[in-house]
């Protein structure tokens, strides 16, 4: 039996790491103003940031249509899917997953199963990951997406924030708070579990950000997975290192924040993706 990974560009995996566990990625799409790119194909993660950074207008983007993620199935099982598990971007805050499951309803060749990551960033790459790795070891579809619920329901998201503007045109925050938040110099931190977005707290420079980010990893007990992000943070190696010195046993790897969840958080953000334990 081989089961096949599919999920979102919005999971912001390393390509090596996607490469290497065979996981395919449906694209979402960013716009410009009049100009829409598709993420990782015609919009790479350099070029966005590129833009963010000459650009005073902040982009928005789209879910695939079921379309895209028809197309992801059909070309796995052209390469010998006999299952697929697809591992989506929070229901809560896209309309990704509900495409995804529209697209599973054409198919009939194989088994597939549409699991909500309940995450956005390294929290739903990570869920991607461990369950392409479940999937190597040889489990059926239900094990693997089963596993992979499983994980989602203990991940857990938390970032610290260079400017609140972002979400604010975005939509996720109010214009009054956006304005208290940057006349103060506030650094928002937040926390994504369960699907949502929440403000976590507030501190005023970036390194008690990634001091606040040190001290809540440190009280988590042996986690199952960790990864670090950053959206061009200039001091994502050193936090890398400090995280690594925590968690000396594990494995960490870094993703760098790609269009769809870097056109919400903006430039300069750092933060980090762990399972719990069960």
């Amino acid at each position: 039996m081989t089961v096949r990974i599919v999920t979102d560009s919005a999971c912001d995996l390393p390509e090596e790491i996607e490469r290497s566990l065979n996981i395919e990625i449906v694209p979402l799409t960013v716009r410009f103003g009049d100009q829409e790119y598709v993420d990782r194909g015609e919009l790479g993660v350099a070029e966005f940031w590129e833009r963010i950074g000459k650009s005073k207008q902040i982009p928005t983007t789209a879910a695939p249509a079921p379309g895209a993620f028809e197309a992801a199935y059909r070309k796995v099982i052209a390469e010998g899917a006999t299952g697929i598990v697809v591992i989506c971007l929070t229901s809560k805050l896209s309309a990704t997953m509900s495409s995804a499951e529209l697209a599973a309803r054409s198919i009939t060749e194989v088994p597939i199963e549409v699991v909500d990551s309940k995450s956005a960033s390294v929290g739903e790459g990570l869920a991607a990951m461990a369950a392409a790795r479940h999937a190597a070891s040889g489990a059926d579809t239900a094990a693997v997406a089963e596993a992979a619920r499983s994980l989602a329901d203990r991940t857990r998201i938390l970032g610290g924030l260079d400017t609140l503007e972002y979400l604010r045109k975005g939509g996720r925050v109010g214009a009054a708070k956006a304005l208290f938040g940057e006349l103060l110099s506030v650094k928002p931190c937040i926390s994504i579990r369960d699907g949502e977005v929440a403000e976590a707290g507030k501190v005023r420079t970036h390194s008690k950000v990634v001091a606040w980010l040190l001290e809540e990893f440190s009280k988590i007990e042996n986690p199952e997975y960790v990864m670090v992000f950053h959206s061009m943070a200039p001091d994502a190696a050193e936090f890398l290192a400090q995280v690594k010195a925590l968690a000396p046993d594990m494995e960490i790897e870094t993703g760098i924040m790609g269009p769809i969840v870097g056109t919400h958080i903006g430039p300069r953000a750092i933060g980090m993706g762990w399972v719990e334990a069960k």
